[in-house]
């Protein structure tokens, strides 16, 4: 692999354009730059030389079911040992629970390494950590004693259990049930399938949070509940007793992340304990559903960065063809393909998604520790109302932005890109998987639309534009930045129209919900990406004469941003607003 864990574009962003910790620290969450980088280095250490050397190796062995037993590739029992020993799981979580007490940001920027050295291992610890949230917002005392210490250290992992062979994203189908018992547990009866992590072989545990309906509830969504069903029983000490009725049945076979085993369930009178309240379950999952969407985000952003890295570095050393005019250097025979105008594009095309990326992974990152730990009221209910918007769009922008570029990472690799020796055909294969799972992009689209948008009147929506043009008015220092700001003002314009159209819209015309909700979305990650490349490029502009190379590179990719991607947003526009009668005429699919 080629890349690198990209430790200035992490700190430009944390730091230099996000102010990370002074921001936090002004609302009452406390963390110092050097405690930030030092974390951070050490993750990107840990990575490259831990995980970074066993992606290959996962995605060529991948995982094993011998006689109901999970086997991880070669390398992964032993580097997850050492991940928690080293105590990595462990840095965002509660001191009471033998955390760390980091804020959430510095757990996003190990897992964009993470993601980017070996998404398919770091896939198990990830979803062990959005277990421990789910846990801790609506355990009891006694299920938070017995299992949040055990997840924060990564001794036990964590799955999240929804989906069912005869139901996907529709949940109100789901049949698995739950028997009240007289000593207040259930036993669950069901099959879960796509479930990430669902067993391996290096955790003295594994923690099901599984969706059921208990005997007599509701139909449909209402009458969920939510459980947790450990692999193994806990004893009242805290420790690993006997064998639940918790089995894997099959592991899928993948177009990518073949690392982690994602397993058909089957839970066979497996005793568990209500989570919250009963016919409360989609409402208690949502703290580990949404944590999932963000992470998926992060996620792609790992996996960004590393085709990007990767394309990179091999257009530089390609020697192909004569570049242009005074590009072509006479004495040689052919010049690096990374002089060509249209691998320029490509290349500046991955640079401008990444970096978009990571700015808003960690502004959304920043989000969640501004709304649990802001000391003001009001602080904290702009951080919740920015992460309830723009959540859905972080999971699906994000992830779209992936697919696009490992497609690209791959036509500047041409023919080399297509062979699995390069490397990246792996990272295609891996991040394809993003779009679709934690609810498809299309169900996110809807999701902001109809609920966000539509559901409160566009009141969330005027709150992020006002946000944009408010620091978009401030004072320009120079022409390119002039412009960047008044496009980026024009488009929040724009958005906040077409989002009164739209809702006037729906309420005579229902399918045009559908019809507009994926152009719509994109329309906001464009606006959100604008926002924050303009914020890059004016925090390079203010350092003046002592700006880097690295700071001019970010402002570069800031003016190639606004001028190759961001014209798109019309055409986006323009689609948005077109009728639901094409897209729903019978004739135009036949029937």
């Amino acid at each position: 692999m080629a890349y690198q864990p990209p430790l200035q574009s992490i700190q430009f962003a944390l730091h230099d354009v996000l102010d990370v910790a002074g921001v936090l620290t002004a609302h009452g969450v406390p963390i110092d730059r050097e405690t930030i980088d030092g974390v951070v280095s050490g993750a990107a250490e840990f990575c490259t030389g831990v995980t970074a050397p066993l992606n290959a190796v996962g995605d060529r062995e991948g995982c094993q079911l011998n006689d109901g037993v999970v086997r991880t590739p070669s390398g992964f029992p032993a580097a997850a040992k050492k991940y928690v020993e080293a105590g990595w799981p462990a840095v965002t979580c509660r001191e009471d629970d033998g955390g760390a007490g980091l804020p959430h940001v510095v757990g996003t920027v190990i897992s964009e390494i993470l993601s980017a050295t070996n998404a398919a291992w770091s896939l198990y610890f990830g979803l062990t950590g959005g277990a421990y949230r789910c846990l801790r917002a609506n355990g009891t005392t006694e299920q938070r004693r017995l299992f949040l210490p055990k997840l924060a250290a990564g001794e036990w992992t964590g799955t999240m259990c929804l989906t069912e062979p005869h139901c996907g994203t529709d949940l109100g189908l789901l049949t698995t049930k739950a028997v009240p018992q007289d000593d207040g547990t259930y036993l669950i009866t069901g099959t879960k399938m796509f479930i990430s992590g669902g067993d391996n072989d290096f955790a003295d545990n594994i923690v099901h949070l599984v969706l059921a309906r208990v005997e007599g509830a509701p139909s449909g969504t209402r009458g969920i509940s939510l459980f947790v069903v450990p692999k193994n029983h806990v004893t009242s000490e805290g420790e690993v007793g006997g064998r639940n009725g918790v089995y894997c049945d099959s592991i899928e076979e993948k177009m990518g992340m073949h690392g982690n085993a994602t397993c058909l369930m089957r839970f066979d009178n497996a005793v568990g304990e209500l989570v919250g309240e009963r016919e409360r379950g989609l409402p208690a999952m949502f703290v580990m559903m949404n944590g999932a969407r963000l992470g998926t985000a992060t996620q792609a952003l790992g996996l960004t960065e590393s085709a990007q890295q990767q394309a990179t570095a091999y257009a530089r050393d390609r020697l192909q063809s004569r570049a242009p005019g005074v590009l072509h250097d006479k004495n040689r025979v052919a010049d690096p393909i990374i002089d060509q105008p249209d691998v320029r594009r490509m290349v500046l095309t991955q640079k401008a998604w990444a970096g978009g990326a990571r700015l808003f992974a960690y502004w959304m990152a920043m989000q969640i520790d501004l709304e649990h730990g802001a000391h003001d009221a009001d602080v904290r209910r702009k951080a919740g109302d920015i992460l309830a918007l723009l959540t859905p769009v972080a999971k699906a922008f994000v992830t779209d932005r992936a697919i696009d570029t490992t497609t690209l990472a791959m036509q500047t690799f041409g023919g080399a890109g297509y062979i699995v020796e390069s490397g990246i055909e792996q990272t295609y294969r891996d991040g394809r998987i993003l779009a679709i799972y934690e609810g498809t992009n299309g169900v996110q689209a809807h999701d902001l639309l109809a609920r966000k948008v539509i559901g409160d009147d566009g009141v969330r929506l005027r709150q992020l534009t006002n946000l944009v043009r408010s620091y978009t008015g401030t004072p320009d220092h120079s022409s390119d930045l002039a412009a960047m700001h008044a496009r980026t003002r024009s488009l929040a314009d724009e958005v906040d129209t077409l989002a009164g159209e739209l809702i006037a819209r729906a309420a005579d015309d229902p399918l045009s919900i559908g019809t507009s909700a994926a152009d719509f979305l994109n329309l906001v990650g464009y606006l959100v990406y604008a926002h924050l490349w303009a914020r890059a490029a004016a925090t390079v502009d203010a350092l003046g004469e002592g700006a880097t190379g690295h700071h001019r590179q970010q402002a570069a990719i800031a003016r190639f941003y606004f001028d190759k991607l961001l014209p798109d947003t019309r055409a986006l526009l323009e689609r948005a607003r077109s009728s639901s009668a094409v897209l729903m005429d019978r004739a135009a699919i036949g029937i």
